[in-house]
């Protein structure tokens, strides 16, 4: 195989209770403007473990049609903060809390109802909000008695974040995209149509300007039945020789892939691969463009997943968060039912990388809906402190493993078998998806294949492959669970 001249792969990721509340208006109110009620009903609900809960809220529009709604109201206790919300954008202020529409319930009819939700977390108290507002209008009116506090666990199956569908029939085909249909973040886990939480288990190509060749029928075919996996992830470097070389040949190129996993039945996980510079707002205007182009062509899919920027590095949480807040409204205007997922500060690590956490996004979320956060982790390299706080924030934030490696954080070196198990079990456990880097012939040891496969034509069998190929092959072919009832 020709050398390739390239800079190394990466130097990055360093060495219950239920309760519920009824407000109504049962008598006009004074007109505000031509947006607002003249009167409503929320019901609040929730199931509160200890340190956080899950808020489910019913708006009931008893006025006049509105086009374009927000919800406010206070918290009771100042260690109430909303996390994960759906259905609706959220912030927080203080104590007071507004929810915005979305696209795809905005409008509200005289008598119509929506429902929106959220992740929160609370310190010392939990009581539920005693008023509520809709367009400025006060939600007044009895009330009825809330269920007494009692301790409870953390929900496993939470509201999903896309309008309540009917009951699906049963899935007409065994791939993972025939069963599980278009995903949806409910909670903190990633759900099916069925709105039952699962796991995806897959691969990631290696950067399409070098490794392209790879990426034919004959491996997808092998990627598809030999190995079993779910996804394919589509790592479409933007610098490097990669996008900004060649927009249109690279979005083209991504485009294929997405219809080439969609005729395998495979998840596609289209990932827009910053990681030199390491601040994603460099490459702004450029994600815009391509996520515009490839939502636009795709939307009708329902086994497309944007990852909207790979690892950023060396900047701040807030600085993450303003990027995603100005590329997912892009995505949301052509396809409003995806899931897109958000990279994280320290190279993807939620922090950890840079001396920080998970606790940067609980406490200031990306305001939309429908969303992942990404965590990476290099098994040689990231070991015990770094599945702690997977696992914390796991309980707290919906996380997708978008990328990982059974060795160094180099992207070379040896398997680390036990630690790449530890890993791998903590992920079954807690139903967090993955990709693992890379379905390649890169002469580096995270690569699947031995030097020269790409160009032989046989990637089925475990002849072509390299120990990391081995071990992930063995992993991703154990059968999936997915739930259908």
């Amino acid at each position: 195989m020709t050398t390739i001249p390239r800079p190394s792969r990466r130097n990055l990721l360093l060495a219950g209770t239920v309760g519920a509340l009824t407000l109504a208006a049962t008598a006009a109110l004074p007109a505000v403007d031509a947006m607002a009620a003249t009167g409503c009903a929320v019901t609040w609900t929730t199931n509160s473990w200890q340190g956080g809960f899950t808020a489910n809220i019913t708006i009931k529009n008893l006025g006049d049609a509105v086009n374009g709604w927000t919800l406010g109201f206070g918290f009771p206790d100042a260690g109430q903060r909303v996390g994960q919300g759906w259905s609706a954008t959220w912030q927080q202020s203080g104590n007071t809390v507004t929810a915005r529409n979305v696209d795809w319930n905005g409008s509200l009819p005289s008598g119509g109802t929506t429902s929106i939700g959220f992740n929160g977390t609370w310190t010392t108290a939990n009581p539920a909000p005693t008023s509520f507002t809709l367009n400025g209008v006060a939600c007044t009116g009895g009330t009825t008695p809330s269920t007494p506090p009692t301790t409870g666990t953390p929900p496993t199956t939470p509201p999903p974040t896309t309008p309540p569908p009917t009951t699906p029939p049963p899935p007409t085909g065994t791939t993972p995209v025939a069963i599980n249909g278009q995903l949806h973040v409910c909670g903190t886990k990633l759900c099916n149509r069925y709105d039952r939480p699962i796991q995806l288990r897959g691969m990631s190509t290696h950067g399409l300007q070098w490794f392209g060749s790879c990426y034919n029928d004959a491996s997808l075919d092998a990627l598809a039945t030999d190995w079993q996996a779910d996804l394919l992830r589509i790592s479409m470097y933007v610098q490097e020789q990669g996008y900004e070389t060649n927009p249109t040949g690279f979005t083209n190129q991504v485009n294929t892939l997405v219809d080439k996993t969609e005729a395998r039945g495979m998840y596609a996980l289209i990932d827009f691969h910053t990681l030199t510079p390491g601040d994603p707002t460099y490459n702004l205007e450029r994600a815009k463009t391509f996520f515009a182009a490839v939502s636009a062509r795709n939307a009708s899919k329902t086994n497309v997943i944007y990852e909207i920027t790979n690892e950023p590095n060396g900047v701040s949480w807030s600085t993450i968060k303003n990027y995603a807040e100005q590329v997912i409204p892009v995505i949301r205007a052509n396809d409003p039912d995806a899931v897109i997922i958000v990279g994280t500060r320290g190279w993807s690590s939620l922090g950890v990388s840079e001396g920080g956490n998970s606790d940067e996004i609980v406490n200031n979320p990306v305001n939309a809906a429908n969303i992942m956060y990404t965590f990476h982790f290099y098994a040689a390299s990231h070991r015990d402190n770094y599945r702690a706080e997977l696992e914390r924030a796991a309980g707290r934030l919906p996380v997708f493993v978008t990328e990982f490696g059974t060795v160094s954080y180099t992207g070379d070196g040896a398997v680390d078998s036990a630690s790449s198990t530890a890993w791998l079990d903590l992920l079954d456990r807690l139903k967090i998806s993955y990709a693992n880097w890379t379905y390649s012939d890169a002469a580096e040891g995270s690569a699947a294949f031995r030097p020269g496969t790409c160009a032989g034509g046989t990637y089925a069998g475990t002849s072509v492959l390299t120990a990391s190929g081995s071990f992930m092959r063995n992993r991703i072919r154990t059968p999936d669970t997915f739930p259908t009832s």
